[in-house]
């Protein structure tokens, strides 16, 4: 691994000028320790008020005891007071009344006021997701998605699309139908860091032929790509 490049594994990967940790941006998979949670390397969550349980701050209602999952890819990014409101938030809402009786009077079993178990949030890899943005539950949001600050974004996002506003709407494709094809093919985000790091200018300068070459490279040193 590129020794200037932190293992997935920090708990604070960006240093300051001063050498100190940036306290405020944490890699994901080094702070969450929670059963209903899967992410990736490199992914990476902010906040100008660092919480002590990253895993309530991001999805607080997502128990350990819940029956859905919120799985985030690699190289995600994770603006300041985003919340993923996964399928434990829900009430009943095809009733007479969307009260939860039973989280009060707790006979849990076969109670009529909850909800049936709802299905996991699916975050692709390489997904920005901007300040405030709130993912509602059972979201699957494609590889490369971009979530504009503040938006309330639900169902499926097909890859490298930009969703804005409340409720999510598309905004536009960040790329053409046979870009986005042949980048979901490259799937850079499961090279090796050292890869990685060598075609960070193919990859942050849209040079998709370089990329390509690239993952040619990749492949025929490693069968497993």
């Amino acid at each position: 691994m590129p020794s200037d490049f932190p293992s997935p594994d920090a708990r604070h990967p960006i240093r300051l000028a001063d050498d100190t940790p940036h306290m405020g941006t944490v890699f994901l998979r080094a702070v969450i320790d929670h059963p209903r949670w899967q992410v990736g390397d490199y992914s990476y969550a902010s906040s100008e008020t660092p919480p002590e349980d990253w895993a309530h701050r991001l999805a607080p209602y997502l128990y350990a005891f819940s029956p859905e999952r919120l799985v985030i890819g690699r190289f995600c990014q994770i603006a300041d007071g985003v919340q993923f409101l996964t399928a434990s938030a829900n009430h009943r809402s095809d009733g007479f009344s969307t009260y939860p009786f039973a989280v009060f009077h707790r006979r849990f079993e076969g109670a009529a006021s909850l909800p049936v178990a709802g299905p996991d949030t699916v975050i692709g890899h390489d997904v920005w997701i901007g300040a405030g943005a709130r993912i509602l539950p059972g979201a699957r949001l494609g590889s490369g998605v971009i979530v504009g600050a503040g938006a309330v974004v639900g169902g499926e996002v097909a890859p490298y699309s930009v969703v804005i506003g409340n409720p999510g709407r598309l905004l536009r494709p960040r790329f053409a139908p046979e870009v986005i094809a042949r980048l979901l093919e490259i799937a850079w985000w499961n090279w090796p860091i050292e890869a990685i790091c060598a075609q960070e200018a193919a990859i942050c300068n849209a040079d998709l032929d370089a990329l390509e070459q690239a993952a040619r490279a990749v492949a025929a040193s490693d069968p497993a790509q």
